[in-house]
């Protein structure tokens, strides 16, 4: 429990039903759904709709989502892949043949087919109570109303001012009066007000058939695109079964590959090996460990993480305690290892995460993504749809398992997650935070698992992050100096995040009371509200 004196937040308890996201007016909506008769499902949805209006930074209906839902609290976990596939006349030989050895995040190149409207539609038809159309209003009146702008959306409009202002349409819309929206100023998106009320009258085909295929693809096209609107009407989401391990005596639920989290249930494994710091996560030792856990196994995402359907990913092997063992065996305890080793098997960028809990103990895990922040910069005019970057996660490289390819899934950082106990869910929750998120699932589980922290104070313990790629090592200013210094004399290579690690959203179910137990993430404007 936290030192009351302190500021801070507490965990939010109620008997009936739950929700928490990183936006309060997303959360509020989500409860006035269950009040109003709908189920976890139909909350999460509702409110990530919200967000796709309130948080345009991080979310949009332009972008993918991944699900985990648990009917009435059942440890038979349901999983959902809603993420886009790649143009059908994308290829290596297409980009080399035109000179582009990188997918850049402000082209149409990263721009996979949006896949969330279709995963609302399919999720709502079969899990849900009440019609998509009805769950779109209040997105739909806050788009057309207006919103204020919150402290964290501010900061996240200002971080991206250079992408905003690169294309014009996105320009015209996220920058009202040629600059970036104050804290507290109502913003106001006709544009995707009618487009989400062109859905909730005409179903999910208007995205993919309609009007709204049409514009979407004329845009990309005239960017340089290869979209089609055989490409559009192609996309179909798909259940999928879900892979999970054991962590001090609970099982971790989360989505497969084409997502990363295999790569958390590896991390977990890795840390199941050490014994806890008797001082806590915030110390020289456990950090390194962890940072060095995380370099080797964001190695093998690189190496081994692709879209199944196009290439082997040796998901058991990844997930055998071997692996881990001989993972934990490569890791110098007193020194950074730069590069990065490859241990390799035996041979057989923003996101919101939004968690709900109803009176039936249905329980809904839900994460829908532009990748990088306002994901491409990309945004079509007459739609008001802005499109993320979902294809920057390909690679260019022909012999690499996750390189572009026609109708292929990227590699995904969005993933939601569940813990189960027995035959029952005890909590669902997510991290957002694109690369981080893995790393995010591993810090945010062991201080609850490890250290017996709170919900909330899992959230709210100070982050690190390797960067995959620099091998740079993030590290919040909560971190104390002196461990600082003693990372950086084994080798770590630290540098300040331009902003918050992560965030993360969580519910606990106690069987035993009745009790829900919720936490928010302070990095974000949200919040955990009960009922």
């Amino acid at each position: 429990m936290r030192d009351l004196e302190q500021p801070g937040r507490s965990p939010v308890h109620s008997p009936h039903g739950m929700a928490c996201t990183s936006h309060p007016l997303s959360s509020q909506v989500a409860i006035d759904v269950l009040k109003a008769g709908g189920n976890a499902m139909d909350a999460a949805v509702a409110a990530c709709a919200v967000q796709c209006v309130v948080e345009p930074g991080s979310t949009g209906i332009g972008g993918d989502c991944f699900c985990l839902f648990s009917k009435e609290g059942s440890a038979d976990i349901t999983a959902f892949n809603g993420s886009g596939k790649a143009p059908a006349a994308a290829n290596v030989k297409w980009f080399k043949d035109n000179g582009i050895d990188t997918i850049e995040q402000n082209t149409p190149h990263a721009v996979t087919v949006p896949s969330a409207i279709d995963g609302w539609d399919k999720l709502i038809r079969d899990h849900g109570r009440l019609p998509l159309g009805e769950l779109l209003q209040p997105a739909i009146r806050y788009a057309r109303d207006g919103f204020p702008v919150s402290s964290r959306v501010h900061a996240d409009f200002a971080g991206c001012a250079a992408l905003l202002q690169a294309e014009k349409s996105t320009a015209d819309i996220y920058l009202p009066y040629g600059k970036i929206p104050e804290v507290g100023q109502m913003m106001h998106l006709p544009a995707l007000a009618g487009t989400l009320q062109t859905i909730a009258d005409e179903g999910r085909d208007a995205f993919y058939h309609g009007e709204v295929a049409h514009h979407l693809v004329d845009y990309l096209k005239s960017k340089g695109g290869l979209h089609t609107l055989e490409d559009f009407a192609a996309t179909q989401g798909n259940y999928v079964t879900p892979i999970s391990t054991e962590f001090r005596g609970y099982m971790v639920h989360e989505c497969p590959p084409n997502g990363q989290g295999v790569i958390a249930l590896l991390l977990l494994n890795i840390m199941r090996g050490y014994e806890p710091e008797a001082a806590g996560p915030i110390t020289v030792d456990r950090l390194h460990t962890e940072l060095e856990a995380a370099r080797l196994a964001y190695r093998a995402r690189t190496v081994y993480l692709a879209d199944p359907a196009y290439a082997h990913v040796p998901v058991d092997e990844l997930l055998s305690q071997d692996y881990a063992a001989r993972i934990r065996a490569a890791i110098d305890p007193q020194k950074a290892n730069e590069p990065p080793a490859e241990i390799e098997l035996p041979r057989h960028n923003d996101t919101v995460y939004i968690s709900v809990v109803d009176r039936d103990r249905n329980a809904c895990s839900f994460i829908n993504t532009l990748f990088d922040s306002f994901g491409a910069g990309l945004t079509e005019p007459n739609t008001g749809v802005l499109l993320h970057s979902r294809g920057t996660g390909f690679s260019l490289e022909p012999e690499s398992p996750n390189r572009i390819e026609g109708g292929k899934r990227p590699l995904h950082t969005i993933i939601p997650g569940m813990v189960t106990k027995a035959d029952r869910v005890v909590m669902s929750f997510g991290v957002m935070g694109g690369q981080y998120q893995a790393f995010g699932h591993m810090q945010f589980l062991t201080g609850l698992f490890d250290y017996d922290f709170d919900i909330q104070e899992a959230m709210d313990r100070p982050r690190t992050m390797v960067n995959p790629f620099s091998g740079d090592v993030e590290v919040e200013g909560t971190v104390p100096e002196a461990i600082r210094a003693e990372l950086t004399a084994r080798g770590q290579r630290l540098v300040r995040p331009n902003k918050p690690i992560g965030g993360a959203q969580a519910i606990w179910i106690d069987w035993g009371s009745g009790v829900l137990t919720g936490g928010s993430d302070p990095r974000k404007d949200g919040c955990a509200i009960g009922y």
